[in-house]
């Protein structure tokens, strides 16, 4: 999945950062493009360097869940319709992923999912209020495989202090890639997060919640492996023991 975000944040952002997104000329399907400008009215967040009344955003109270880098929304749209009591924002950049999520949101009257398109760095910094979030979604980011490219990645040691901060005490972080190097970098970063702790020894089995997709699905059948991360805020800030 495309996503939408950059790693050098320790704060708000103050300065130009490395972005791990590249903004391509993809095609947008005019499908898309009517969903884009019927539809991102309805259910589009504006960027604004404000913090996002969150339960006003989605006209109730209800745990919040938060997914950077949502791709074509197949995922997304599936966990918001099979957990109708929570509320799923998704940060993307492209506009054919944006166009396709808000097609499915319209095909499945999902009432429980919202979109920013935006940079989700600044989103994250500027928008999100600290210990408002129930959980962080982050699946298949960009591996960007070449190790000249790694300081690109989304999973750096500064962007999950963020995200880390941005969790109520006991909320999860979950990711998820199909690259071992990228896994075995993401496990390091997160273990040496002081407000974080590991659900699992090392790696996780992927939850229930989590529908395969259908690249994942053709991977596995070729022999390929996909590693969870599940990490949740210790309740006092602090690191602990696994749960």
């Amino acid at each position: 999945m495309a996503h939408d975000t950059a790693t050098s944040v320790s704060g708000p952002v103050t300065r130009p950062h490395i972005r791990s997104f590249v903004l391509r000329q993809g095609r947008v399907s005019n499908a898309q493009r009517r969903a884009v400008e019927t539809l991102l009215p309805r259910f589009g967040i504006a960027y604004a360097p404000a913090l996002l009344d969150l339960d006003a955003a989605f006209g109730r109270p209800a745990p919040k869940i938060l997914e950077i880098g949502f791709g074509m929304g197949e995922t997304t749209a599936q966990i918001a319709l099979a957990h109708a009591q929570n509320d799923y924002l998704g940060i993307e950049v492209h506009t054919p992923g944006v166009g396709s999520l808000l097609r499915l949101i319209e095909a499945h009257a999902l009432a429980n999912v919202r979109i920013i398109q935006h940079d989700a760095v600044e989103v994250l910094s500027h928008m999100i209020a600290p210990e408002s979030l129930s959980a962080i979604h982050v699946f298949f980011p960009d591996p960007w495989p070449k190790k000249r490219h790694h300081k690109r990645r989304l999973i750096q040691p500064p962007l999950v202090r963020l995200l880390a901060s941005l969790l109520l005490p006991r909320g999860y972080l979950h990711l998820a890639t199909d690259w071992e190097d990228y896994a075995l970098q993401m496990l390091e970063v997160l273990s040496a997060e002081s407000q974080l702790v590991n659900s699992a020894q090392g790696f996780a089995a992927r939850p229930a919640y989590r529908p395969l997709t259908k690249f994942e699905t053709r991977g596995l059948k070729l022999g390929h492996r996909v590693w969870d991360l599940i990490f949740s805020r210790n309740a006092a800030g602090q690191r602990g023991k696994h749960l």
